[in-house]
């Protein structure tokens, strides 16, 4: 069986179709479009117009890849940017009318579960104990667990995209002033799901998603052209070291460090903020850099669970149901 999956980040839609055999996904042809919605987002958090159609046409066009490839779905989803926006269901309607591919979103929980069990399959039952961190453009996801699915997970507003837009906008480089409102920001979030994880004291640390991987390579890690079975590592004081070069220099210079994409530059110091603040307040020394992440755990819960899973996951919440008026006696006479 030959399965797609096709989701919509803050920087990038991206088209994953993999052939499941004995379970496994294996990836037979990948597509990303740059889109850059992050980028595109009114004050209120909302997608422009002409951010709209290009998600439009970014879908359709996964949606004939697919097809050419002959396979089943897209399984389509959006994440934070789209999942926060105020025009997210007029967002997801577009979507649906100009490409006939229904695109949702999912909670920022089911995002943090779905991305634990592609670590966990990743790295195995010998891990152990497993606690998985995981920077979006608009969310962190926190995830820990003994088995298959997490027994606790979150999601937090701490993106490496967001937090750029919001606390590292006034100068370039920021000056220490900026720096301290972030990581006092990022303190403030993570101090609850950090006193969790700490302690359930994991065995492994394992971490995801792009920006991970960008800081990894930066911190010494092994290039991605060598593939993905080459063991990476991001360590708590490297990335105190990421975060001290990144803020040396101003975002369109950070391109020329290992690692570091152009499309990601500019918001590469957040990321690092984050991870360095996570994996501290967290207890974590250092951390496996896991290539799998969401796209892979929707396609091994579709492999696992079966079609049902997806179409449940993706359901329209039940409206509320209505309160009952309050009735009050009328006093005896």
């Amino acid at each position: 069986m030959r399965v797609s999956v096709v989701d919509a980040g803050s920087n990038t839609v991206r088209l994953v179709i993999a052939d499941v055999e004995g379970g496994v996904p294996l990836p037979v042809h990948t597509v990303k479009w740059k889109l850059r919605l992050s980028e595109q987002v009114g004050p209120d958090g909302s997608i422009a117009d002409a951010a709209v159609e290009q998600l439009v046409t970014a879908v359709a066009a996964a949606g004939a890849t697919a097809r050419r490839w002959r396979a089943t779905g897209p399984l389509a989803f959006a994440t934070a940017v789209v999942r926060g926006a105020p025009n997210r269901h007029e967002v997801l309607e577009r979507v649906a009318a100009g490409t006939g591919i229904r695109m949702c979103t999912l909670p920022g929980e089911t995002e943090a579960e779905l991305t634990f069990l592609a670590a966990r399959r990743w790295l195995g039952w010998n891990a152990g104990p497993l606690a998985l961190l995981d920077i979006g453009g608009g969310s962190l996801e926190v995830a820990f667990g003994r088995g298959r699915l997490p027994d606790f997970a979150a999601s937090l507003p701490l993106g490496a995209s967001r937090l750029t837009r919001e606390c590292l906008s006034v100068q370039d480089p920021p000056g220490p002033a900026e720096l301290k409102v972030l990581r006092r920001r990022i303190r403030h979030e993570l101090r609850d799901v950090a006193s969790r994880i700490r302690w359930e004291r994991p065995r492994t640390a394992a971490v995801s998603s792009r920006t991970f991987q960008q800081l990894a390579r930066l911190c010494g890690a092994a290039p991605g052209r060598h593939g993905p079975f080459v063991a990476r590592e991001v360590d708590c004081d490297d990335l105190r070291g990421a975060v001290r070069a990144l803020s040396a220099l101003p975002a369109a210079e950070r391109a020329q460090l290992p690692g570091i994409s152009a499309p990601r530059a500019a918001q590469s110091l957040a990321g690092a903020v984050v991870g360095h603040t996570a994996l501290k307040l967290m207890g974590l020394r250092r951390a496996v850099v896991c290539p799998w992440a969401i796209r892979e755990g929707v396609l091994l819960r579709y492999i696992e669970d079966g079609p049902d899973w997806w179409t449940e996951a993706t359901a329209p919440a039940a409206p509320p149901a209505p309160v009952p008026a309050l009735r009050i006696a009328s006093p005896p006479a």
